[in-house]
């Protein structure tokens, strides 16, 4: 498995040339939809998203970005039509200026990253989404050990919750860190090492 990441930092200083090029990816109703949004921030998470997605597959599949069979669909992850191929699945999430795709063979994928910030009030938060165990183990660590298990928490709960749209079987996690991110991967298969966390050039 794999997770690829991307700052919208890259995208903003392209060359245009570049930058139309990363847009000739999308289908006809993922550009539309790119088009649609009101947020610039927003758009560009849409867009790095897509790109990411669609050039990693365009790399497994061995055919054009713009060829990957993806088709939109309201209010969920996108739909990848392989054609009785091997499955592959991915998960894409995005927080701040960052943006990630996990993708893995034979598995369905969760994804939930999320920028590290420690002055966040975790505790508050934390009494609205948590369970009680977790709350209790919450509040008998250090202040610096909490924003850890909290974003840990949170960002595993998050990718749950986008594998179980697709799948109500068994779930596997994995945690992992970058920097300023927290990063949880969920799948239905078991995930034997932790991913490959990959910083994409554009």
């Amino acid at each position: 498995m794999k997770i690829y990441l991307a700052h919208l930092s890259a995208l903003s200083t392209l060359p245009q040339l570049r930058k139309d090029a990363i847009c000739q990816c999308l289908s006809v109703a993922e550009a539309l939809r790119y088009q649609r949004f009101l947020r610039p921030e927003r758009a560009q998470q849409f867009l790095l998203g897509r790109y990411l997605l669609r050039h990693q597959l365009s790399s497994l599949l061995g055919i054009p970005a713009v060829e990957v069979p993806l088709s939109e669909r309201p209010n969920n992850a996108p739909l990848l039509d392989l054609k009785g191929l091997p499955p592959i699945g991915f998960s894409i999430s995005h927080s701040q200026q960052w943006v990630a795709c996990a993708i893995a063979k034979d598995a369905k994928l969760g994804l939930d990253i999320e920028v590290i910030d420690p002055q966040r009030d975790v505790l508050a938060l934390a009494e609205h989404s948590f369970h009680h165990a977790q709350i209790a183990e919450l509040l008998a660590k250090s202040q610096q050990d909490q924003i850890e298990y909290f974003y840990q928490c949170w960002t595993a709960k998050e990718a749950q919750i986008k594998l179980s749209a697709a799948c109500q079987e068994l779930q596997h996690l994995r945690y992992s860190r970058y920097p300023e991110l927290a990063i949880a991967v969920c799948s239905d298969t078991a995930i034997a090492c932790a991913p490959e966390i990959l910083e994409v050039v554009l």
